[in-house]
């Protein structure tokens, strides 16, 4: 297997955090950890296996990355360095070789074999003949890291806006496996004006899929883009979700983001969420 390695530093540019710099850290999953149905936490309500010491929990450290599969490596990886303020750690690029195939690809190979068709028809690239190469880069946030993949022919270069497979076209978040990343908000932002800079700023560098929901019913791209900018954000007042604030919005590869911001009780609810966890993992 053969690995160019290309290490860059992010140059410091103090006009990249000057508009959107509000987005702080990434947590996934945001909406689904607030609607549990408990309204209290602690040690005892755990699951068994993070009490055990030898569980595989107690072996792990946190989330250490979430991983995004991209059309256009330079424009993903603008939009969250420029436009939402994160660091690249590193980038390595030119992967190829049969044991990163079977790594990354193994159980998509065997799917291909099961349907006997040609693993290329299903979105499998050839990183084992080298026809196809996996570029990657980290970006770094205050408390996790987001991995740019992009898969592209050996023939095109790295960075470029041609990925190998074709990009899924539709993306409603209510397809099982479908995943978001959730931005957190911080409380003294305002959230509605974060919202309107965000699409502006994007739209500024030719973004034009970012694009955020409304809480009002909209038909049309025009009606979306003319609603009040009150109706930008979600405010949730039941319980156990109070104080939670939301909006859904795509990112420039079509992903699907949050951004939250969590108030009062339920900020509250993921603050005693978290010392219990780490209670938990101290006494292992």
């Amino acid at each position: 297997m053969s690995h160019e390695q290309m290490s860059q530093n992010q140059p410091e540019n103090p006009d990249r955090r000057t508009v959107l710099r509000a987005a702080g850290g990434v947590a996934i999953g945001g909406m689904a950890a607030a609607l549990s149905v408990s309204t209290k936490v602690s040690a005892q309500q755990a699951p068994a296996a993070a009490r055990d010491p030898g569980s595989l929990g107690a072996r792990l450290q946190g989330v250490q990355h979430f991983g995004l599969t991209v059309q256009n490596m330079e424009r993903a990886y603008e939009f969250y360095t420029a436009v939402l303020g994160g660091t690249e750690v590193f980038r390595h690029g030119d992967f190829q070789g049969d044991a990163v195939q079977n790594t990354l690809l193994a159980d998509q190979e065997i799917i291909a074999n099961t349907l006997g068709v040609n693993p290329r028809t299903i979105g499998v690239p050839d990183l084992r003949g080298g026809a196809q190469r996996l570029d990657v880069r980290f970006i770094q946030f205050d408390n996790v890291v987001i991995e740019l993949l992009q898969y592209r022919d050996a023939d095109q270069p790295m960075g470029g806006p041609k990925a190998f497979a074709e990009p899924v076209e539709h993306m409603s978040p209510a397809f099982p496996r479908m995943m978001h990343i959730c931005f957190y908000v911080r409380d003294d932002v305002d959230f509605n004006q974060f919202i309107t800079d965000l699409e502006a700023e994007s739209a500024r560098r030719g973004m034009t899929q970012v694009r955020a929901n409304r809480i009002i019913r909209v038909t049309t791209e025009e009606e979306r883009k003319a609603a009040p900018q009150d109706t930008n954000t979600n405010k949730v007042t039941v319980a156990p979700s109070d104080g939670w604030e939301l909006i859904y919005c795509k990112g420039p590869e079509g992903e699907q983001l949050e951004f939250v911001k969590a108030l009062g009780p339920v900020k509250k609810r993921f603050a005693d969420a978290h010392d219990a966890h780490m209670r938990l993992a101290s006494a292992n």
